[in-house]
């Protein structure tokens, strides 16, 4: 679900002739009737009392409904308790999210992960022989009951916590390395089958276990692993019949003509109704810190231009993804404060039917910005909706923090002359370049120190401790560790204090250093021949 889209096109310049909905109310020229905001939750799980905050603002920008990925912050009971994170959710925390989505009409589907995408589960010893490939903890291995008992469990678990939930998604997207373990190789060398078949198999297994166990509950799916499978094959496995695809493309460029013909082929497979997904966050790159609003937008008004050439009321509705994480392993990307001006920007142009001036100053409004930029970076110190100072602070570090470190580094003329890696090693300097250096890192120094604890005391009151000792270390951390350095190897490097002498020598003022550069035997006898 998490590929890397990179092309950019001009702004849309479509106008819309429709009135903005007034106090929630939902503007009837969107195509999609269902508007769901996703949650992944597998990284940067955000705390209770923040959502409490947030949710209303989804209800305004046009979101109707949740996505809730838990993965490993859902409480897992009994067995399945080893996949349960130390920060995960207790079952009140999870009765609560409820409780507030509903109270702010926003509809929740769980999502559970059944057959790729399983690194939480299969990373665990106890659990690692259901992998399909031994080495690899991403995908079940279909052929064992184990895998599908396990699943099942999942499910009904996460099931009997959303009481009511008309839609459950399996996940079923990017299944690596399917047909590669050993029982599937031996399973694959009879003629009649082919990935496609094991692929269909499981997830009709899982499908049949929610129907059965859960009638009143139907399952979605992400489409990726049916795209290239043949009409017949699919119209003859049952599946279409079992559960609703999710067309998933996050390119701002998607080929709209080419998932129309998708549609369509679903639709004479016998689906009864598509979904389509689109990005407003975590689909530009894994380790992403801002994510790129024109980008974005531009992802979401070629989806507006897919349900205008499908069939009337094919699409369910749209799921806004926000990946917080590539996959169980990878570091994370934009954390949800920062991305909401791209939610508000996706959500309020797929709400009206298009990107306009008057769409602008909506979002300019419901979000207390007072300029909001599409193509670059959001004005800093603006925004008050809720995680806004969040938002304010990792622009901050983002834009300024490296490159401020790596000027200091790798441009100041003192450092990059008189310090380099190779006096730093050797600690040599020059006393009166101390003078130089010291006081401008160390200034730097406090004035980041500073912004990291700010931002780290914003972070505490929306994330557990884990995410924030994370993003510190990820983004902040490593340079503030480079200034670090410098100064302890400064420090190193200095010269004891000389005895006292009747007529100290005045130094050479440092403006004429540049001129008249210090001979390298004043800075070191052996320097030159070293």
């Amino acid at each position: 679900m998490r590929l890397i889209h990179e092309k950019k096109k001009g702004r849309d310049k479509r106008s819309l002739s429709c009135d903005f909905p007034q106090d929630g109310e939902m503007s009837g020229s969107s195509p999609f009737k269902m508007r769901f905001v996703h949650l992944d939750l597998k990284g940067a799980p955000p705390k209770v009392s923040y959502l409490s905050e947030i949710f209303p603002l989804f209800h305004a920008l046009g979101a109707n409904g949740l996505l809730i990925e838990y993965e490993d912050t859902f409480p897992y009971e009994g067995p399945l308790k080893l996949l349960r994170a130390p920060h995960a959710y207790s079952p009140s925390e999870v009765t609560e999210v409820l409780r507030l989505a509903a109270a702010h009409e926003l509809e929740v589907v769980p999502l559970v992960q059944t057959f790729g995408h399983m690194e939480f589960v299969l990373k665990h010893e106890a659990l690692a022989h259901l992998r399909e490939v031994a080495l690899f903890p991403n995908t079940l291995n279909p052929h064992e009951a184990e895998s599908l008992a396990l699943v099942g469990a999942m499910v009904d678990q996460v099931l009997e916590l959303h009481p009511g939930a008309r839609w459950l998604h399996i996940g079923c997207d990017e299944v690596y390395y399917l047909g590669e373990g050993e029982a599937s190789r031996q399973w694959l060398q009879q003629e009649q089958n082919t990935t496609a078949t094991l692929c269909l198999s499981h997830m009709r297994a899982v499908a049949s276990h929610v129907q059965a166990r859960h009638p009143a509950t139907t399952p979605l799916v992400w489409d990726d692993m049916l795209r290239d499978i043949p009409e017949d094959q699919l119209s003859a496995s049952g599946v279409p019949q079992l559960v609703e695809p999710v067309l998933w493309d996050y390119g701002a460029d998607l080929d709209v003509q080419g998932k129309a013909l998708l549609m369509e082929k679903y639709r004479q497979c016998g689906f009864p109704r598509l979904w389509a997904a689109s990005a407003f966050k975590g689909a530009t790159g894994p380790s992403q810190a801002l994510p790129p609003i024109e980008h974005h937008l531009r992802n979401n008004l070629q989806w507006l231009q897919v349900a205008a050439q499908g069939r009337k009321d094919t699409l369910q509705g749209i799921i806004l993804t926000g990946w917080q994480r590539y996959d169980h392993f990878s570091v994370l990307c934009e954390l949800l404060p920062v991305g909401i001006p791209s939610l508000a920007v996706c959500l309020q142009s797929l709400l009206h039917g298009g990107f306009t001036e008057d769409v602008r100053a909506r979002v300019q409004h419901l979000l207390g910005i007072s300029s909001l930029e599409i193509a670059g970076v959001l004005s800093e110190g603006t925004g008050s909706f809720p995680g806004s100072d969040i938002l304010a602070l990792v622009i901050q570090v983002s834009l300024h923090l490296r490159s401020s470190v790596d000027e200091m580094l790798q441009m100041d003329r003192y450092v990059t002359g008189w310090f380099s890696p190779y006096h730093r090693r050797r600690k040599l300097i020059h006393p009166v370049m101390i003078q130089h250096i010291q006081p401008q890192a160390l200034s730097l120094l406090g004035r980041w120190s500073g912004l990291a604890q700010e931002l780290a005391a914003a972070l505490r009151r929306v994330f557990p401790e884990g995410t924030v000792e994370e993003w510190l270390q990820e983004n902040v951390h490593p340079s503030l560790g480079q200034l670090q350095a410098l100064l302890q190897d400064l420090e190193a490097a200095s010269p004891p204090p000389p005895p006292a002498s009747p007529g100290p020598a005045q130094a050479r003022a440092p403006e004429d250093m540049g001129a008249h550069p210090v001979p390298s035997s004043s800075v070191c006898p052996t320097l030159a021949s070293c």
